[in-house]
């Protein structure tokens, strides 16, 4: 089996998932953070989708810097509105997943570099950083909007299982 078709039903099952978690995100809210040191809940759940995206810039590019000697910082878009956040969730989805189901396995195992300001963070096969720097990192700020939500007492979908919202 070609490692881009072992991958696609996993990449789907989880932006579902996130998809469930960020339509509930309240515009209102936007602003609201659980800690002074915390990311809002706007700035989160707009991480969360333009990590998505990241999956293009994995498969498309060799290396990315966040800070690049002597060219233009990455700046991402902001949380604008809810409706905003869920088309550039679902462009990104549609983008990354296109990009992985075209991907052959010699393009996903060749290296792909993270660097910020000319350091690299990491340098890893396409494969790894898809699963590592962008699904594993979708999860876990996932992780965080499912703890924010409840605070802001959100009722919260099925996850891995029914939680005390839903069954």
């Amino acid at each position: 089996m070609p490692i881009a078709a072992a991958l696609i039903p996993e990449f789907d099952q989880e932006m579902k998932t996130t998809r469930s978690l960020l339509e509930r995100v309240p515009e209102g809210k936007a602003s609201w953070k659980p800690h002074v040191k915390s990311m809002s809940l706007g700035e989160l759940a707009a991480h969360i989708a333009n990590l998505v995206g990241w999956g293009t810039a994995i498969m498309d590019r060799s290396e990315f810097d966040f800070f690049p000697p002597g060219g233009t910082p990455l700046t991402p878009p902001p949380y604008k509105s809810a409706a905003e956040l869920m088309q550039r969730m679902d462009a990104n989805v549609a983008a990354t997943r296109a990009a992985i189901a075209a991907a052959s396995d010699d393009h996903l195992g060749q290296r792909w570099a993270l660097k910020n300001a000319g350091r690299v963070i990491i340098d890893v096969p396409r494969v790894v950083a898809l699963r590592g720097f962008m699904m594993n990192h979708v999860i876990h700020h996932r992780g965080q909007l499912s703890v924010y939500l409840r605070l802001n007492d959100v009722p919260l979908p099925n996850i891995y299982g029914p939680t005390a919202d839903m069954t």
